[in-house]
């Protein structure tokens, strides 16, 4: 492998083409937190009107922005946001944030930049803060941490976490 954890290739960080808004269905489901021991659920969960508003539309507000990872011209995982009420929704003017990678890519640090250059982005087009809603269990907490993001709200489940920009 080389420095970047991949076997092929380096990873490059681009926004992602409007032709390839589709591919924001397959990255919801690899999205969902499955804990240790648990099955994956059908496909068909991502058609539910809580996960449809994470893709559906994709592009049409205001703070619709995605970034995408790829490795030999083919994308292995986005991070994006949107002012959306979903599990993180803080305020109106507070962007939601959304990550998955292929299983395959996670663990590796990849998730970490494409996290970075998203709040550097959203930074740049004048916004405060961004939020996100994250399981308790997921490892992905500690690196929501380590880039600045911390709990403001919290269920038995889920952490709701901020980050200052």
């Amino acid at each position: 492998m080389n420095k970047t954890g991949t076997e092929n290739g380096a990873v490059r960080i681009r926004e992602l083409r409007s032709d390839e808004a589709a591919l924001l269905e397959a990255f919801v489901y690899e999205a969902i937190f499955i804990p240790l021991g648990m099955e994956k659920p059908s496909g068909d969960i991502i058609r539910l009107p809580e996960l449809r508003l994470y893709y559906e539309n994709f592009g049409s507000g205001k703070a619709d922005y995605c970034l995408a990872a790829e490795v030999n011209q083919t994308v292995i995982g986005t991070a994006w946001s949107r002012i959306m009420n979903d599990y993180g929704h803080v305020d109106e003017k507070t962007p939601s944030l959304a990550i998955a990678l292929y299983e395959d890519y996670r663990g590796r640090g990849i998730g970490t930049r494409l996290m970075r250059k998203l709040l550097e982005l959203l930074k740049e087009k004048g916004y405060k803060q961004a939020s996100l809603s994250v399981q308790k269990e997921n490892y992905a907490v500690n690196m929501y941490r380590k880039l600045g993001f911390h709990v403001i709200r919290e269920t038995d489940e889920e952490f709701i976490m901020i980050c200052e920009l």
